[in-house]
């Protein structure tokens, strides 16, 4: 199945950096999302940031819990992000945590995509299944 909608960010938390050497600094953020549309909800996330002395070059990963109903089913699950931004090209992967799900979620697997639009609007895509076989 494919759920659609909008996200709010808000909460915007960049500690200071942990390490910062010769240009290339490692930071943690924690940020929060509201979601609309097929997914409706919200989550919190861990950010670890990497930037470089090259604007267009970084990573991050991060951890997110979200809360809320998908496609009238309640429960919460948890994704991984794993972004790289290599002299800008970008690229992005946002994966269902397996049996993190909870509630009518059990069985949950997929993968999300973000779409920043250009007065910075979000987007996402969510590809997912659900399971009743699994535990």
């Amino acid at each position: 199945m494919t759920a659609k909608g909008t996200f709010d960010t808000a909460d915007w938390n960049a500690k200071p950096p942990y390490e910062d050497r010769d240009g290339v600094t490692l930071g943690l953020v924690t940020m929060s999302k509201t979601f609309h549309g097929d997914l409706t909800g919200t989550s919190v996330v861990t950010l670890l940031v990497a930037s470089t002395p090259v604007e267009d070059s970084r990573s991050y990963v991060a951890l997110e819990r979200i809360e809320g109903t998908l496609h009238g089913r309640s429960g919460s699950f948890v994704v991984q992000h794993n972004a790289v931004s290599d002299q800008g090209e970008q690229s992005l992967r946002i994966s269902v945590v397996p049996d993190s799900a909870t509630g009518e979620l059990r069985g949950l697997r997929g993968e999300m995509g973000i779409v920043i639009g250009p007065d910075g609007e979000h987007s996402y895509t969510f590809d997912y299944a659900l399971s009743s076989h699994r535990r």
